[in-house]
This record gives structure tokens, sequence and C-alpha cells, in this order.
């Protein structure tokens, strides 16, 4: 069995495809299906690695390496699987592999065009993460909206699959905006009309309507969207505001729509057990206690480009039954000698990863912070390069200690570039990445917190913890926790007498899920509520 959901979207972006795909993927996998989730992005870069995360968000990696749209965590976190690169297409990627096709002689003879060429590579990448997962249902979220001249080559290979395959085989899920106007606070159904419109002038009938609205749709409302969209009133389902993403499949199973896609597929219904779930979500909604935490980024203007540490942050807080009020701190506002009055009162401190010089200075003010005051502190890949930094600069008194990314002349380069990063010219999915192994040392905080010594943890970075000054930080108490499994590059650092000083070179927020939440979160957040 092989069959698959396409999840569109209309009338605007950011509408809440990726939550609905997870979602949809969630319910089918607690019904016992093997399920494969993928996302579609319509733009020309190759992957998600050089983007602006004031444009895009946050990039994403997968266990092989790949740079990816944030939605790919999404499905991991709803999942609580592991996907890879074939989970991910993108226009770049389609095309790339389109003209080297043609460059090697693939098509000789042939004029190479849209169609077939291009829509039978989408067709190709659209079915290879279920040949290589054994699938049996394949979600696939189709990225930015229906009518945009990006999407049309992809959702032309959806028409032809949809044609080609048995009727039973495919499923349309389009998911619209029903906006209120507040000067009569009537619904508006005419963009989705609009919208679906120009879904079957392309030749795909939505089978189903997921209709975003501020509030639950009156009947009229679902029967008026039905009836002008020529979708089974059933079919019609209400997604309105929630407290949490992680109700929405709650929602999506109240609606029974999960069901509708089974029978339009032809497949059984199955009990869904959401049993666990369901209790999670509450825990998330009627926390029993809260704390705060601080997060000293460069892009906190734009929240989804941590959206990960967020998350794994909320995952840990509803397994210890605690609610972590984030308050999102800029590292450029956070001027030398004022860190104190602007740090005052959290409970905890995380520094995220980063590029550039850029607020840097801001972030190693927080280090200082939460090393001088006892404040649990968890660096992540940047912010542990910064705790080396800064431990350097105050305790070893080496003032001009830097990273090599930012002072190439520092004479303390206690953070430098890779050995085989050296010669590295080409930008795009050049630096360390996917997933690595690192040995832990017995009766550390990170080795208590995982339960084990040997741990696989995904990398994102250029610039490492420099060997040759190892010896006089630890000696002065910055203690190596964690290694390569070669034992060569420093991973992990912890701080002796501190409450809890943990920054890790890796990037532990990829691999929370909402259900299994990353023990080193667990342990930080156990740490923030002891405070």
């Amino acid at each position: 069995m092989r069959k698959y959901i396409f999840v569109t979207g209309g009338v605007l972006s950011g509408l809440g495809k990726g939550v609905i795909s997870s979602s949809i993927g969630l319910l089918f996998k607690l019904q016992g299906y093997k399920v494969s989730l993928q996302k579609i992005d319509p733009y020309v870069n190759v992957d998600a690695g050089t983007m602006n995360p004031y444009e895009h968000g946050e990039v994403f990696v997968t266990r092989d390496g790949k740079e990816t749209d944030l939605d790919i965590g999404r499905y991991e976190r709803f999942l609580d699987e592991e996907l890879t690169a074939s989970n991910y297409i993108t226009t770049g990627q389609v095309y790339w592999n389109v003209i080297r096709k043609e460059r090697s002689g693939k098509y000789l003879g042939q004029t190479v065009q849209i169609i077939p060429h291009i829509t039978d590579e989408i067709k190709r990448l659209i079915e290879r993460p279920l040949e290589e997962s054994d699938a049996e249902i394949g979600v696939i979220e189709i990225g930015g909206t229906v009518g945009d001249i990006e999407s049309l080559p992809f959702l032309e290979a959806l028409r032809q699959m949809k044609d080609e395959l048995p009727r039973e085989d495919t499923f349309f899920v389009h998911v619209t905006l029903l906006p209120r106007l507040t000067t009569s606070d009537e619904l508006k159904t005419k963009p989705t009309q609009h919208s679906v419109k120009e879904l079957r002038g392309i030749g795909i009938q939505p089978n189903a309507i997921v209709a975003r609205c501020d509030k639950p749709l009156p009947e009229s409302v679902k029967q008026k969207i039905g009836l002008f969209c020529d979708v089974p009133l059933q079919n019609v389902i209400e997604d309105p505001d929630l407290p949490s993403i992680y109700h929405a499949p709650l929602l999506m199973s109240e609606h029974q729509l999960h069901h509708r896609i089974a029978e339009g597929l032809n497949i059984a219904k199955r009990e869904t057990p959401l049993q666990e779930w369901a209790s999670l979500v509450h825990r998330v909604e009627h926390p029993e206690r809260r704390v705060r935490i601080g997060i000293v980024g460069k892009y906190v203007e734009l929240r989804d480009s941590y959206i990960s540490i967020s998350e794994a942050l909320l995952h840990a807080g509803a397994h210890e039954n605690v609610h972590a009020d984030i308050e999102w701190i800029s590292s450029e506002d956070l001027s030398k000698g004022c860190a104190a009055e602007q740090l005052h009162g959290l409970h905890g401190i995380v520094i995220p990863g980063g590029f550039g010089h850029r607020g840097v200075e801001g972030k190693l003010e927080a280090v200082e912070y939460a090393r001088t005051n006892g404040v649990p502190y968890f660096g992540l890949c940047l912010g542990m390069q910064c705790a080396v930094i800064e431990f350097a600069r105050n305790v070893l008194g080496w003032k001009a200690a830097n990273t090599t990314e930012n002072d190439l002349d520092t004479p303390y380069p206690v953070i430098a570039l890779l050995e085989e990063q050296t010669h590295v010219t080409q930008k795009g999915g050049t630096m360390r990445l996917g997933v690595y192994e690192s040995a832990l040392a017995a009766g550390s905080i990170s080795a208590n917190c995982y339960g084990q010594e040997t741990i696989a943890e995904r990398h994102r970075h250029r610039y490492e913890f420099n060997p040759a000054f190892r010896d006089q930080l630890e000696a002065a108490g910055l203690r190596v926790t964690g290694t390569s499994a070669n034992g060569q590059l420093v991973e992990i650092v912890e701080l002796d007498g501190h409450p809890w000083f943990v920054a890790v070179q890796f990037h532990p927020e990829f691999t929370s899920r909402f259900l299994s939440p990353h023990p080193l979160f667990r342990g930080f957040i156990r740490s923030c509520l002891d405070q």
C-alpha cells in the first residue's frame, strides 16, 4: 500500500500547513500506519543553509546533515522520528538534478522542458522517501500559496500523480483562511472560494478544507464553504486559534479529519490512542509551576529563528509539569555594566547558536552574569564558544581572547576554524553537519542527564574549541566533559562549583520531541526549578 496526502495552502502563507501536516501524520502513525512526512519549498535555493533567519526562521538540520526548513523539525517533534534529506525538496534541488542529468547526457536528443522533465523529477523526489522508509502513507506539504508562480510546477506534478494513480491513492487537504471583518464581526468565505478556484483551475479539486479562523465556525459558514467549493460538509474542518500547536492533533481527531481521509484513501479506520498526548497538552496549557528563562540571541525579533529551542523548553517543561516563560533578550541590547539589571530575576539563561560578530559581546555579558551569580546556564553551539571566551577573558585574564571568526589577530584564539574548513570556499552545505558521536566524562552533569557515556548529536558549525588552550582552561576550572569519539574535538564544557553550567558545541534542541524531551533540556529545567 502506498497512499499520498497532499497539503496545500491558500489566501496567504503562514497559516499553519506544517502543523496540520504534522497532525495528520501523527494521527495515522498512532493508528499503526508507517508514515512519511515531506516538505516542498518552492524557492530556488538548493537548501535552507544560506538563508537569513530574519527571512525564513530557523535552519533545521537532519541526522544526515541536510539543512532544511523549520517545518522538518516540526515533523520530527510530532512524529518522534528522524527524517532525512529525502524528506525535503526545493525548486533549486529539482532544477539542479535535472540540469546535471542533461549535462551528463541523460536526455540526449531531447528538448528539456518543465513538462515532462521537471515534473517527472518532482514526482520521483516525492516517491523517494516512501521507497526508502517503506512507508504506507506519505504526507506532503507544498509550501507557499496556490497562485504563486513558484508553486506551479509542483502543483502540476501533483495533478499528474492524481491522474496516474488509482483514485483512492491520493487525497488533497487545502488549508485556507477565513478573515473576520471587525466592523461587522462577519467571517468571509470569498478568499477561500477564490483560493479553491485557483486550485481547480490547475486541475486539482480539494477533498477537504481546513479553515483557519479566530473562533469556531458557525454551521452556516461550513455549509457555504462546502457548497461553493464542492467539498462534502463533513470534510470542512474548522481550525480556530489554539493555546498550543500540540492541541491541533486533538482538534483534528475531534473533527475526525483522519477518518475522512481514511475514507477517501479506502483504508481502515483504526483506534487512535491519544491519551498520553492529551495528558501532556493539558500540562502545557495548565502547568503547576512556572520558571523565567532568558534566551539571549541576535535574532529575537523573529522568534521562529530559535523555534527548536523554545519547543525543547516546552517539551521538557511539560514532562516536569512546569511552564517555561521565555523572555527574549536581544544580545545587542545587553550593554556592559547593565547586564545584571536586564537579567535579574531569571531562573535560567540560554545562549543559542549564530554566526558573525554582531551581538557577541552582549552574549559574553550574559555568560558572565550566569557564571558569577550561580544562574543555570545552557550554551548551544555559539553559546558554548561564548562560555569559553568569557572564561578565558575574565577568569584567566586573557582580555583579548576571542574566536578567529571575529578576530583573526587575537593572541588567544580559544575558538578557531576547524582544520578541514580552512580551504572551504563554497558556503552551502560545507559546515560540519549532521550526527556525530561523543564520549562523556563519567559523573559529569551531562553524563548524569543522558544516563550514558556515549551519545550522538547533530552539529552545524565551522569553528571549534581550540585544543591548544585546553589544559590551561581546565586547570582554571572549565572542565571538558564531552569530546568527539576520537577525543580530538571538544563537545561539552562544564563549570566546577556552579549549580548548572553546561555548554555544548552541538544542537540538542534538534532532537527534542513532545513525547520524549531531550535529557539536557530536562536537566536544565530541573536546575531552573531549584532556583
